[in-house]
């Protein structure tokens, strides 16, 4: 399977563009923009060497033959009764990102494959994105002529109020040394357009979306990082966002993308995370998990693995 590098990056076109799940009454349908495979310190510059030694479990789904990461870029449409949510909307096409070539200027079949999934645009009525980096507001907009237009028509963006307000006073005084030029292009290709057009909602942390949905406070990656938990019919899931990038911080928990914003209050989101979740029948849904996306957290002697 062919890809494109950039440096220790490899970007490669989604394997498996659609998996779903059933949780109760909710239907979850994942939709790959594309994937990409990366050493563990390119991905994790403080991971430590041989780290992966011995962790057999996370191949060949998450980590290929030649012991480089999987990561899929994908978002989640979460279809109950009354609402079709979609989470977060990967890089989006056409995009300018001067200080990140992989993800520049993609022309992906993203907006065919959902609706090959049986999405349009038009009916999705919720936009969810867990935090403002560009590989999760990307398709909050798609090029018009020359205009950047939401691609959502009907919905709205639901953006969580502290990271909102970080990120917009980021723009304003900050130093840019965290996300450069990266900010202002995201800002104003994939978020700004959406809130001219009225269609964005600031809401709390804790903000229920509806009956089986709600969010819950996942700080660190960024400062207002959100999940997502679904609950029905006593069943559960949630979607991790960026709080765990690959399941192998399921063992290391304090690899660290080099992006986080508090590396310390992401590493110790994470462990709590993982301790609420070990054992338990949630089916955890990974945002940048590749192959089989979701599974259980269970132990395995003095530390835990993922069950698909």
């Amino acid at each position: 399977m062919g890809g494109m590098a950039f440096g220790d990056i490899v970007m490669l076109p989604a394997t498996e563009p659609i998996r779903q799940w059933r949780i109760g009454d909710v239907k979850v349908t994942k939709i790959v923009e594309t994937e990409m495979l990366r050493s563990a310190q390119g991905a994790f510059p403080n991971a430590e060497a041989g780290g992966l030694d011995g962790l057999d479990w996370l191949c060949p789904q998450f980590v290929d033959r030649q012991g480089l990461l999987r990561f899929s870029f994908h978002a989640l449409v979460i279809e109950t009764a009354s609402r079709r949510i979609i989470v977060d909307t990967c890089f989006g096409n056409d995009k300018t990102r001067s200080s990140a070539a992989f993800c520049e200027h993609l022309q992906l079949p993203f907006l065919r494959d959902l609706k090959a999934a049986g999405y349009t645009r038009e009916s999705i009525d919720t936009v969810l994105c867990t935090h403002l980096h560009s590989d999760h507001v990307g398709w909050n907009t798609m090029l018009v002529g020359e205009r950047w237009v939401p691609t959502f028509p009907n919905a709205r963006y639901l953006l969580d109020r502290t990271e909102f307000e970080y990120w917009t006073a980021e723009l304003v005084h900050g130093d840019e040394q965290v996300m450069g030029s990266m900010l202002s292009e995201t800002f104003a290709d994939s978020v700004k357009p959406v809130l001219d057009a009225g269609l964005v909602d600031l809401v709390e942390a804790q903000h229920r979306i509806c009956d089986e949905v709600r969010l819950l406070p996942t700080p660190g990656h960024t400062p207002g990082h959100v999940s997502v938990m679904i609950e029905s019919q006593g069943d559960s899931a949630i979607i991790t966002g960026d709080s765990m990038h690959h399941p192998c911080q399921l063992v290391h928990a304090h690899w660290s993308p080099g992006v986080d914003q508090d590396a310390d209050l992401a590493m110790r989101t994470r462990m709590a995370m993982i301790k609420d979740l070990i054992d338990t029948p949630t089916l955890v849904i990974g945002t940048h998990w590749a192959g089989a996306t979701a599974g259980y957290i269970v132990k395995d002697g003095a530390s835990c693995r993922l069950n698909t």
